[in-house]
């Protein structure tokens, strides 16, 4: 059975530049790299592979990534501080019976859509 995503890989043109946006502005923890075309991090025991597309098909957006964080406010404007530009402030999106479910989007440097993502108390 399928337990959990253990790597996801996202296309990018510029591997040094998504490189240095999700290692030093995001501040995921950078495992590695082999070559200059590929890049891996870890984000919460999920491995992520930085790849420059092998073949046209390939070369397009991906799909959104949503990061779980504890404090969507702090992540929020710790992201600000650093320049990060976000396409919407966070926001409520559903409330749940043991949680509200919170999102604040904005985009990596090559346009890719990405999300902080709270699972948040209710008051």
């Amino acid at each position: 059975m399928i337990a959990k995503i253990g790597q996801l890989a996202l296309v990018f043109k510029n591997i040094d530049a998504a490189t240095a946006f999700y290692r030093d502005i995001l501040g995921l923890k950078f495992l590695f790299s082999a070559g200059p075309r590929l890049a891996f991090f870890d984000c919460g025991g999920t491995m992520l592979m930085f790849t420059a597309a092998e073949r046209p098909e390939f070369d397009h957006p991906n799909s959104v990534v949503y990061f779980n964080v504890a404090d969507i406010q702090a992540a929020h404007a710790s992201l600000l501080a650093r320049g990060v530009k976000f396409e919407e402030a966070p926001h409520l999106i559903a409330k749940l019976p043991a949680f509200d479910l919170w999102l604040a989007s904005f985009r990596d440097p090559e346009n890719n859509l990405l999300a902080l993502r709270s699972e948040v108390k209710p008051a």
